[in-house]
């Protein structure tokens, strides 16, 4: 997923974000919701917020995803540019693209 930092706020590009879908697989809509919880903005058709305070959480629930074997690293490793330093609370599920 590709995201960005501004402010001290983690940004998930839309175009990147988990769908929900009514009568979908259970995983990927728990995996929806799980990550809407915890951001501090989350509106359709538009980037996700997260706060820095929620950034442990955030890794937990990605590292936890992955490792069940239901979704791919493309929908549970964090994207940053190459030029944005990755905090280290999100190192161990982020990647430059």
């Amino acid at each position: 997923m590709r995201v960005y930092l501004k402010d001290d706020i983690l940004f998930i590009s839309q175009e990147d974000l988990p769908s929900y879908k009514k009568g979908g697989a259970m995983v990927r809509n728990t995996y929806f919701w799980a990550l809407k919880s915890i951001s501090c903005y989350s509106r359709r058709g538009q980037d996700w917020e997260f706060d820095a305070e929620v950034w442990v959480a955030l890794n937990r629930m990605l590292l936890s995803f992955a490792q069940s074997g239901y979704l791919g690293d493309a929908e549970t490793m964090l994207e940053f540019d190459e030029q944005t330093p990755i905090p280290p609370v999100l190192r161990s599920v982020s990647t430059w693209l």
